[in-house]
């Protein structure tokens, strides 16, 4: 059976470098990694049998000789967070934007069939309506937000204008081990996670009762892997997340739960942009992908607990993103 050639942009982070080991241990792909390195790590990728091809995704010309002779790509590469865009939209903008389009462009002049896009939950925004189904009304409330809704904009376009075979996931607070806890912008779960292992207080932006739509990395692996391996195109955005709906405070009890002891707490002021409540109608999902079963979350969590455990303060440094 001939092996599909993958590339990966972001393949150094936190999603991108699980979803590089997940494509090598299905046997079935060929691993490019594109990644400038500026919130990925090279050890995330140390001694995986992968092409690493060291650039911006806002280098144009080592972008499209990259993206040369590959089958499908996976375009991950971004620059997270609410909080990040609030303070940067410029730098935002021209990564999450301008480098989505780079890739579109760089996967049409060279023939690629295929091209995955992650966007966000984040779009949504203000809208109040839950589940958020995927032809509900988007109000970005962030800069990033807006950055997301161009980069779905911008995949489902080119379906249309160029007949490319495209699919955007709008995913929702994925986590899992390999996420980074260790700089300004990182995620509640691997913050929480760290914190109740470090002896230190879990610090939660507003009164905690926030929710969201928890979603493990393993899952969101697999999900891509099957659209990548059989080619699944879409016409609209498509939720990556199965329907939950979690607070803070629970997922803190959670891990108080795995731990067996309780974890202080200490409460900051709400960050600006973030949204209040996330939960994703599932509906298209499970009929596109009807044999990925989702993680629960307790599992999931034990199993970021279990690997943050193996992970010492003198060791390289966490996964990225």
């Amino acid at each position: 059976m001939s092996q599909t050639r993958l590339l990966i942009t972001g393949g150094a982070g936190f999603i991108g470098a699980n979803l590089v080991r997940a494509a090598l241990t299905a046997e079935t792909y060929t691993v490019r990694v594109v990644d400038d390195f500026s919130t990925g790590l090279e050890a995330n990728l140390a001694g995986l049998p992968v092409e690493v091809v060291r650039c911006s995704i806002l280098d144009e010309p080592t972008l499209r000789r990259a993206v040369a002779g590959m089958d499908a790509v996976v375009h991950l590469a971004a620059l997270p967070s609410v909080a990040r865009s609030v303070a940067d939209p410029l730098g935002s903008h021209r990564v999450n934007t301008t480098g989505t389009l780079n890739v579109l462009e760089a996967a049409r002049h060279t023939g690629v069939r295929q091209v995955v896009v992650a966007s966000s939950s984040s779009v949504y925004g203000g809208n109040p309506v839950l589940p958020k189904h995927e032809l509900a009304w988007t109000r970005p409330l962030s800069p990033y937000a807006v950055t997301k809704l161009a980069t779905e904009a911008y995949a489902l376009a080119y379906q249309e204008s160029f007949g490319m075979s495209t699919l955007a996931f709008r995913f929702f607070n994925v986590y899992g081990p390999g996420q980074r806890h260790d700089h300004a912008y990182a995620a509640v779960v691997p913050r929480f996670v760290h914190a109740a292992l470090t002896g230190e207080p879990a610090v939660v932006h507003g009164d905690g009762l926030q929710s969201r739509d928890f979603t493990y990395v393993d899952t969101v692996c697999q999900v891509l892997l099957d659209a990548v391996w059989r080619e699944v195109s879409h016409p609209q955005p498509v939720n990556l997340a199965y329907g939950t709906r979690t607070d803070l405070r629970s997922v803190i009890a959670e891990i108080e739960t795995v731990l067996g002891r309780e974890i202080e707490v200490r409460h900051a002021p709400p960050r600006p942009g973030d949204v209040r409540h996330s939960q994703a109608e599932n509906v298209t999902l499970r009929k596109l992908f009807p044999d990925v079963v989702p993680t629960p979350l307790p599992v999931g969590l034990r199993a970021t607990i279990d690997w943050f455990r193996t992970q010492t303060t003198s060791a390289a440094p966490v996964a990225a993103r």
